[in-house]
Parts: structure tokens; C-alpha cells; sequence
């Protein structure tokens, strides 16, 4: 079967074979490389519905095919590769409506594009992330994106009102919240709508305490299905399961999200720490004081940041050059005095209506937490702040351009536990980190107790395939004694899925298949994500060679 010719006589947008091509959409921004046969930039919804019926009518035909939707590519977990064809939405399915506390958006859009026109009204999507620069809204809905304001705002499932779905029998669907009379009238429909309603709404019901026993104890969680958040006895909302499910159910054409207005004031208070042991003790004074998010790095990304300070500062776009060098101060004369960087840096974000409320709120925290002895400082401009924001935001890409011989190697990259076991989980995973001589960066989000870890390893020589997946089993279950997930935001993809065991019981694995099948029967949206992945494709699809940049 040729798919270009057989694709292109129904298909309005591009269709594309070249090799070019395909090498470009092997890759994202995970470990791994698969190739796709086809790759087809959709003009709108009806090409994305013909496609689908298309792939599910030759299904029986050719068994490898299926459809995995792409946005920017940024996917770290290896959830925007496919081996049979890849639906790019960035070309043209980029739109957004006018602004407002509910806008309807597009897949393609990308974040950088659309939050200047959120901010003119005054309004934000909350849940961006730390890559904001890099992802489309597509991307941020299909891993249920939760970033630094996550704290105070929560994820992407708490920001999409209602989404237009392709399911896997070629229709598209208004999917939103359901009252107890308007969910029996879907489970009353005749059709595949209404088998998807009422087999879920069974299994749910059905399963009901197995599913909450199940669901994980921590503020942050992509990891498997969130069947648990479906129906809380009065609404049923298909939205809470497809949001962060990466195009394994259906295919999201567009959605309402919502926004938040912005504090007109925001300042950041910086506190430096020489060691892990105080920072639980430190974080649970802090959270009580309401702030709008607490971020860290280690001394890894700190030195990043210095290694690379020319292209840091034009990241930031300053045009006051030397007085952000002078800013800066502080920092060496605490090095010297300290005898090194502190290994961790801890930002408390603080907004409100007002700059005399917002500089009473560090005061008073600055008051609360002053018998820890640690060094730390409020910060007294929006430039001075962004530096740290800067830091913290671009220490991944410039590992992914600066370090030659190695790669980014994001492979245990999101772990999360309850805040008040940090001290204890850091310095374990540090260990095992340690024991296999990786370099690395560890940076998150401590008031969610979310850290990202990213390795650096030259992988050209495949040896580093067993380190891999001994560090990954290794610390997953370090994760699952302290009951956390696996992924708080980056999702399961091709990296995850196979130590979903880590978290879940055998029988909850056994309902995520049982969603997919009710959704997906023939398996056609985004293979191998979710369910049904396995260490031996992991392995065999690393990329040895080089990165794609």
C-alpha cells in the first residue's frame, strides 16, 4: 500500500513522503527516534475526520496503520512519534478566537503567540509551562500541562471548558461537562457516542473504589488514565479524562479554554540553600502564606546559567545590561563567603493588588523563616526577578545547544512526591544518579514537590541504553515507596508507559485498556502511549547517533 497516493485524492492539506520529512518527524524532544511513512499537515477538522474513517475502514488491511497527532514537537517522553502517520496541526489549524475569560483556541497555536494577546486583556492561561517558548496549546492539552503557577492555579484539566473531539469512528463530537439527565440521554444514543458514555460511565461506577484507592496522593499527576476524575457523582466530564490522555482516545480539533486575570503586581523572594536538609521544614512554612508559586533549581543549572551568561541575558532581552550584571552581586559575594554555590535555589513568587501588599507579604515571609539561617533576598525589580525566572525556564535548552559529546537525556525527568518526603526522595534519587557517574541538572516545583532531572550522556556508545533503563527502574521505585507519580506534567509517552506498574496495581492497568478499547477498538490513535508499551521498544528506539537540535 502506497498511503501518500492513497491518502492525497480525499486529503485537502499536504501529504508528505520525502525523506526530508520523515527524518525531521522522527525525532521531538525525547530520546528517541522513530519514523514515521507519512506525514500530513490537516487543513481543518474534515480532513482530520477523513483521515480517521480512512485509517479505520483499512485497519483490517494493513494492521500497522494508525494516526498520532503533532503539535510543536516538544513532547519529552516521546508521545508525537509514530511508525505508520503523523497529522501535524502547526500549518494550519493555528487559530484562536477573540480573547476573553473563555476563548476557543486551535492545536497549533502556539503559546508564545497567544499569551501577548491574553496579556493585553489582562488575562492568562495559568498552566503554562517553563518550555512556554517552545509548545503549542495542543501539546499543553494532550500532557495536561502544569507549570510553575500550578500551585496556586492547578493543571490544563482545570482550563479546558469543552473540546471538539475526532473519536475513532471518523465523527467529530462536542465533548463538555454533563448533569445526571443530559449523561443518561448520551448513554441513551444508539451510536458510538453513546456505547463510549455508557461503557465508561459503567466501568467507572463499577470500579468506583478501586479507581480511588488508585489515584495518587500528590497535587500533579499525568501518569495513565485519570479515570478517578470523570464523574464525581453530579457531573460527568469526558474533558478531565482526554485532557492529558496524548491522542490516544481521539483527536482534539479545538477547544474553549478559560482564563484568569493576571495580579497587577508580582514580586519574586529568592532564598538560597547550602543543603536539602531544611527544605521540607521550609516549604511547609512557606506554603501557608498563599504564594503564587515556589520553583527551584540545584547548583547544576546555577553553573549552566553562569557557563552561558551572554546567551542567558539576550534570552531575557534587557536593556540594561550592566545594571542586571550588578544584580548578580549578591550571588558572588555569597559564593565566596559560602564557599561555593548553594545546592538548591528556592523562588517564592508572590502577587496582589498592590505593591505595598505584595512587599508586606515578603516581609512577613522573610520574618516567618529567618531562623533557618539561610541566606536570601526579595528582589526589587521585574528585571531582577526575570533573571532567576531565566535561569530557571532555559537551563534545558541550553544544555540541548552547549553540551557536545552528550545529549539531553530526559528519561526520569518529571518525578513527584508529596512535598514533605523531598528530603528524604532527593538525596535517594541523587544517589542513584550518582552511582552510574551521570551529569545532571535537577530543577521543579517544590510547593508540588515535582522535580525535572535531566542527564547528560554521549550516546553513542549503547551501553548507556542499560543505564537507562537500570536508572529508570531504579527510580521509579524509589518513587512508588514514596507513593508519588512517576510524571507530574511531561506524560507517559513511549518512556513511560512501560513502568506504569510502578504506580498502578495490575487490575488499574487493566482498566486503562479497557478505556482504550472503548474508545479506540482497533487501536488506531497513537499506539504504544498509555497502554500496551513495553522496555524492549524503549530501547530499540533510543536515538544513538546524534540529537536533532
Amino acid at each position: 500500500m502506497n498511503l501518500k497516493e492513497e491518502v492525497k485524492p480525499f486529503f485537502k492539506g499536504e501529504v508528505l513522503d520525502d525523506e526530508e520529512t520523515l527524518k525531521r518527524y522522527s525525532h521531538d524532544a525525547s530520546l528517541f527516534e522513530v519514523r514515521p511513512k507519512l506525514v500530513v499537515y490537516p487543513e481543518n477538522s474534515e480532513d482530520l475526520k477523513s483521515l480517521v474513517k480512512w485509517v479505520s475502514e483499512n485497519k483490517d488491511k494493513d494492521n500497522s496503520l494508525s494516526v498520532t497527532i503533532r503539535a510543536a514537537g516538544s513532547c519529552m517522553s516521546g508521545g508525537s512519534l509514530n511508525e505508520s502517520i503523523i497529522a501535524d496541526v502547526m500549518p494550519h489549524m493555528n487559530h484562536f478566537g477573540d480573547v476573553g475569560e473563555v476563548t476557543e483556541v486551535e492545536p497549533g497555536v502556539f503559546y508564545r503567540d497567544f499569551e501577548p494577546k491574553t496579556l493585553e486583556k489582562n488575562l492568562i492561561l495559568p498552566c503554562y509551562t517553563a518550555s512556554k517558548n517552545l509548545n503549542a496549546l495542543g501539546g499543553m492539552i494532550g500532557n495536561n500541562s502544569a507549570g510553575e503557577k500550578t500551585l496556586k492555579w492547578g493543571k490544563m484539566e482545570n482550563f479546558v471548558l469543552e473540546s471538539n473531539v475526532v473519536f475513532s469512528d471518523g465523527n467529530e463530537y462536542t465533548v463538555k461537562p454533563l448533569n445526571r439527565a443530559e449523561l443518561e440521554d448520551k448513554i441513551n444514543q444508539n451510536n458510538f457516542e453513546g456505547n463510549v458514555y455508557r461503557s465508561l460511565f459503567t466501568l467507572i461506577q463499577d470500579n468506583k473504589d478501586l479507581l480511588e484507592k488508585a489515584k495518587p496522593h500528590v497535587s500533579k499527576n499525568s501518569a495513565g488514565y485519570t479515570l478517578w476524575n470523570v464523574w464525581n457523582g453530579e457531573k460527568f466530564d469526558l474533558n478531565k479524562l482526554l485532557v492529558g490522555s496524548q491522542g490516544t482516545l481521539g483527536l482534539i480539533t479545538k477547544a474553549k479554554v478559560k482564563l484568569v486575570p493576571v495580579e497587577p503586581v508580582s514580586k519574586l523572594f529568592v532564598i538560597f540553600m547550602p543543603s536539602l536538609t531544611q527544605l521540607a521544614d521550609l516549604i511547609n512554612e512557606v506554603l501557608p502564606t498563599n504564594p503564587e508559586s515556589v520553583e527551584t533549581y540545584d547548583d547544576a543549572t546555577l553553573k549552566l546559567a553562569f557557563k552561558f551568561f551572554p546567551e542567558m541575558m539576550r534570552t531575557m532581552k534587557t536593556k540594561n545590561f550592566l545594571h542586571l550584571l550588578l544584580s548578580f552581586i549578591p550571588e558572588s559575594f555569597m559564593m565566596v563567603r559560602e564557599r561555593g554555590l548553594p545546592k538548591l535555589v528556592v523562588l517564592v513568587e508572590y502577587t496582589g493588588k498592590s505593591l505595598q501588599d505584595v512587599d508586606q507579604k515578603m516581609k512577613n515571609l522573610e520574618e516567618k523563616i529567618k531562623h533557618f539561617g539561610l541566606v536570601m533576598r526579595a528582589t526589587e525589580t521585574q528585571e531582577e526577578a526575570d533573571k532567576y525566572w531565566t535561569i530557571r525556564r532555559e537551563s534545558f535548552n541550553l544544555l540541548r545547544k552547549h553540551i557536545h559529546g552528550s545529549r539531553t537525556a530526559p528519561f526520569v525527568d518529571d518525578v513527584v512526591v508529596e512535598p514533605k518526603y523531598m528530603p528524604e526522595f532527593l538525596p535517594k534519587m541523587r544517589e542513584i544518579l550518582d552511582k552510574y557517574k551521570l551529569v545532571y541538572t535537577i530543577a521543579g516545583h517544590a510547593g508540588n514537590g515535582n522535580f525535572h532531572v535531566i542527564p547528560l550522556m554521549d550516546m553513542h556508545h549503547k551501553e548507556n541504553i542499560d543505564v537507562i533503563k537500570k536508572v529508570g527502574e531504579e527510580i521509579y521505585d524509589l518513587v512508588g515507596q514514596y507513593h508519588g507519580s512517576i510524571t507530574g506534567e511531561h506524560n507517559d509517552g513511549i518512556v513511560r508507559t512501560p513502568y506504569l506498574g510502578k504506580m498502578y496495581s495490575q487490575e488499574v492497568l487493566e482498566l486503562f485498556k479497557r478505556t482504550k478499547d472503548i474508545f479506540d477498538p482497533k487501536n488506531i490513535f497513537n499506539p504504544g502511549k498509555k497502554v500496551n508499551g513495553s522496555i524492549d521498544y524503549m530501547c530499540s528506539h533510543i536515538a544513538i547517533e546524534t540529537e536533532v537540535k
